[in-house]
């Protein structure tokens, strides 16, 4: 499954937990999760790469759900579980900066 179609894939899990997506011309930071006003918003960054605003995406789905208790394509649950493990290597609890 190449990045675009795991984009698509989590994309559709924060839809379906409520989030709102928007796309935006953010100068290719990626986008991200955020609140306003109560209600949950997933900026998508027209001008980054699909695999960075995926891995925002990856980041931000076990914020807002449990991921164990729904099902995620095999390949989906692989990239988010990737991503997480080096989140935590690269700046989580440990306080390393990238």
């Amino acid at each position: 499954m190449n990045e675009q179609r795991i984009l698509e894939e989590l994309i559709s899990l924060l839809e379906s937990a409520g989030v709102t997506i928007r796309n935006e011309s953010l100068g290719g930071s990626g986008g991200g999760l955020c609140t306003v006003k109560g209600q949950r918003i997933f900026f998508v960054d027209t001008q980054a790469q699909a695999v960075d605003v995926a891995a925002l995406c990856a980041e931000a789905l076990p914020k807002i759900m449990d991921i164990e208790k729904i099902y995620i394509k095999p390949e989906v649950r692989q990239f988010i579980e990737n991503h997480a493990e080096n989140k935590k290597d690269f700046g989580g609890k440990s306080g390393a900066k990238r």
